[in-house]
């Protein structure tokens, strides 16, 4: 399975104590159309929309960020952090509950990330 490995405090909107906890952690990409590496629309995992609704609105409006990066399947990452830092992993919990699902996705900004092997 194709993976990054994250090597510079990625953006965002989480504190930057839980943004610098990715730093060095190998997360396996999601199984996606389209390659690795790539542009996608995404929303701020505290600012953005919290239902399928209000992300197709949102979209509709041009409210979304573009993002050059690689997309995670979040249980998987959640997952590998509370490996190796379990706040860190609490906060995505406490604070983002309305993505994370089975189908749910973090993106990583591509300036953060180097492709593992």
């Amino acid at each position: 399975m194709a993976s990054i490995r994250i090597i510079a405090t990625p953006a965002g909107e989480a504190p930057l104590h839980v943004r610098e906890a990715w730093v060095g952690l190998v997360l396996p990409l999601a199984p996606d159309r389209g390659g690795p590496r790539r542009v996608v629309r995404a929303f701020g995992v505290l600012s953005g929309p919290r239902t399928f609704l209000g992300t197709f609105w949102s979209r509709l409006r041009g409210n979304s960020l573009r993002v050059d990066g690689y997309a995670v399947p979040i249980l998987a990452a959640l997952e590998v952090l509370g490996q190796s830092n379990p706040a860190a992993e609490q906060w995505w919990r406490d604070n983002t509950g309305h993505l994370i699902k089975p189908n749910g996705r973090l993106v990583f900004e591509a300036k953060a990330c180097e492709e593992a092997a």
